[in-house]
């Protein structure tokens, strides 16, 4: 049965590995549920193709970006590459953004020399590639808030952006500095576990303007899919988080900031238009 609300995941990596065997049926579930769109973003050079493919096949959007866990296996022959794709297919109107680039620290290993200065070399350098064409950005934020606000700050000479700060759990001190650069920020599968009271705090209290849904699916499950470190030593297996999952998230949001669903959707879907522009000539 077709849901009557339109929903808009902006981070779904529909690409995953955990999909190969029912990818067509999860994206139909999906959109059963009310799931309109996906933006589908890339992580390293590998998988660029493979999002642009999926992304056309399903009639979703896609990025295109090295993400900061695969900075280790990159060079800057990638950053070249990526120049060359953005080129070639700026005029897709399914490329909305340059992403997921960012910057994590809370791997230890990235978060010392050399892969420290490494991470903040990619995502210094694709932020130029951004702006250089004009896309938004999709932002990895791991620990790593005041780092990535310092170098929006720099490499756009004070100017404002387009785009999403994905996963945000920040504080709410950097999520207005988000805000006043012109970022939305995103909420998924965290904001249902009553143990992340910050993060609920967030969603309580942020402009609504602010907010976009998201489900980083397949990963960052939300409570009813995920398991302990115990129940995973007993074999019980992590749940699979799917774009389907996006409505069910929405009403723990509706829900935390007492809104009616219908006025959650229609805010969150008007967001993610502002934050991705292109979007527009695909939600008709």
């Amino acid at each position: 049965m077709q849901s009557a609300m339109v929903w808009i995941d902006t981070h779904c990596h529909l690409d995953a590995a955990e999909f190969d065997a029912d990818r067509e049926t999860v994206r139909e579930q999906a959109r059963a549920a009310g799931v309109q769109h996906c933006v589908i973003p890339a992580v390293a050079r590998a998988n660029w193709d493979t999002v642009r493919t999926l992304a056309q096949s399903t009639g979703d959007s896609y990025c295109l970006g090295i993400h900061p866990l695969y900075v280790r296996l990159a060079n800057d022959d990638d950053l070249v590459a990526l120049a060359t794709q953005l080129q070639a297919h700026h005029a897709d109107a399914r490329l909305v953004a340059v992403g997921e680039i960012g910057l994590d620290y809370f791997v230890p290993e990235l978060r010392t020399s050399p892969l420290a200065e490494r991470q903040e070399h990619f995502y210094r350098e694709q932020l130029k590639l951004a702006r250089h064409w004009q896309l938004p950005v999709v932002l990895h934020v791991r620990r790593s808030a005041d780092r990535l606000l310092k170098h929006l700050r720099a490499v756009g000479q004070g100017g404002s952006w387009f785009g999403i700060a994905h996963a945000f759990n920040g504080s709410e001190t950097q999520a207005m500095e988000f805000i006043k650069l012109g970022f939305k920020l995103g909420f998924g599968g965290a904001v249902t576990f009553e143990r992340a009271l910050q993060l609920r705090r967030l969603a309580q209290t942020l402009p609504l303007e602010s907010m976009v849904l998201e489900t980083d699916a397949p990963d960052m499950p939300p409570h009813w899919l995920y398991t302990t470190a115990q129940q995973r030593q007993a074999a019980v297996e992590q749940g699979r988080n799917a774009p389907g999952e996006l409505p069910r998230i929405a009403a723990v949001l509706a829900q935390l900031r007492g809104i009616p669903l219908e006025e959650l959707t229609e805010a969150t879907t008007h967001n993610a238009r502002q934050a991705l522009p292109r979007l527009d000539a695909l939600l008709v």
